[in-house]
């Protein structure tokens, strides 16, 4: 896999995360929890895009 596929892999899987907690956070009986781990997800694929494509 190319670095330039693998990124768009990574920016892909971000914006689906980003889906969910809109998602999540809309949801009147979500749960806090869950939604914590989803953003933590999200923050970890943000670092890794950015250290690839810096």
């Amino acid at each position: 896999m190319s670095l330039n596929s693998h990124l768009m892999e990574l920016k892909r899987k971000h914006q689906l995360l980003d889906q969910q907690v809109e998602e999540a956070q809309r949801s009147p009986g979500s749960d806090g929890l869950q939604i914590a781990k989803l953003k933590k997800q999200k923050l970890k694929l943000k670092e890794e895009i950015e250290r690839l494509s810096g």
